[in-house]
């Protein structure tokens, strides 16, 4: 196991997160696709891990990627962890809070603007804070 600042046992991460945050982060789950808030959510502000509060990532951002899930074209520098990821006959890279290790989804570098990434997150993973 990967070190992490923030450490709780698998029976503190069940009792403090919701069954559905405790699939996603804890468990590397997938929400459906087009079914999380934060998918065509677009305010001012900034998103969080759902797990630990560290600030994730900028609202300027976001975009719409059309693909069901929120959308980034950059992170908040150091805040996310990278992994290879060959799970379901794919080769992929997972991101993850660089605080507490929960998983968020993947990136991928066939974004649309000017960076060339797209980070594509489950919405239950994030919490938002606006400006």
């Amino acid at each position: 196991m990967a070190a992490y600042f923030i450490q709780k046992s698998d029976d503190q991460w069940q009792e403090e997160l919701t069954p559905e945050q405790y699939y996603i982060l804890r468990g590397k789950g997938t929400e459906r696709p087009h079914s999380g808030a934060y998918n065509l959510h677009f305010k001012d502000g900034t998103y969080v891990c759902a797990g630990c509060e560290t600030a994730l990532f900028d609202s300027e951002s976001k975009f719409d990627a059309h693909c069901g899930w929120p959308s980034f074209d950059a992170s908040i520098e150091g805040k996310i962890g990278y992994k290879k990821d060959n799970s379901h006959g794919m080769i992929r890279t997972e991101i993850v809070c660089a605080n507490c290790g929960g998983h968020l989804g993947h990136v991928f570098e066939d974004g649309p603007t000017s960076t060339g990434i797209r980070y594509c997150v489950n919405s239950i993973s994030l919490d938002f804070k606006s400006k």
